[in-house]
């Protein structure tokens, strides 16, 4: 077998910037994580779960409550009158992952849903929930949302590989 190894300086060190880039990718991810609070605030705005999915609509008893204590929603279902979800939605990046979401205790009821009584009984006997709480799943990846991360990876490596 014969073998040839060809290198150059301008090929070693494009290997070299790939490898840098590749061992850390916390900027990646930080660029990911900003798609995504973006993403995920619009959502929001359009009343829609990642996949177009249209929310749920608010129920009868939410409106009456809503009008019981004199208060204005904002805008759609998960706006709500202090806008605290779609407000409070953040990112954490590290060197090979980003996680986001709310802090809000109630938002993986707003993601997943929730039956009536889920969480028991209150201490007057009424059920928490009064009533069912649909799935109005607001992270997420949808297709337009992948392509698009698909994309800012392609810029990164392309990127990394100027030299």
């Amino acid at each position: 077998m014969i073998r040839v190894d060809v290198t150059t300086d301008q090929i070693s060190r494009a290997f070299l910037a790939l490898a840098g880039a590749v061992d850390d990718l916390t900027p990646l991810m930080q660029d990911v994580g900003e798609y995504l609070l973006t993403s995920t605030k619009d959502n929001f705005a359009s009343g829609t779960a990642p996949d177009g999915t249209v929310w749920a609509p608010r129920s009868q008893t939410t409106l009456d409550a809503y009008a019981a204590r004199g208060d204005r929603p904002k805008g759609g279902p998960l706006v709500g009158v202090t806008r605290a979800l779609s407000t409070t939605i953040a990112y954490e990046a590290s060197r090979d992952h980003v996680d986001w979401g709310s802090n809000m205790i109630y938002a993986a009821v707003m993601q997943f849903g929730a039956a009536k009584g889920a969480f028991g009984t209150a201490a007057n006997g009424s059920s928490i929930p009064w009533g069912p709480i649909p799935a109005r799943p607001f992270l997420g990846i949808g297709p337009e949302d992948e392509m698009n991360i698909l994309d800012i990876i392609a810029e990164y490596l392309e990127g990394a590989m100027r030299l």
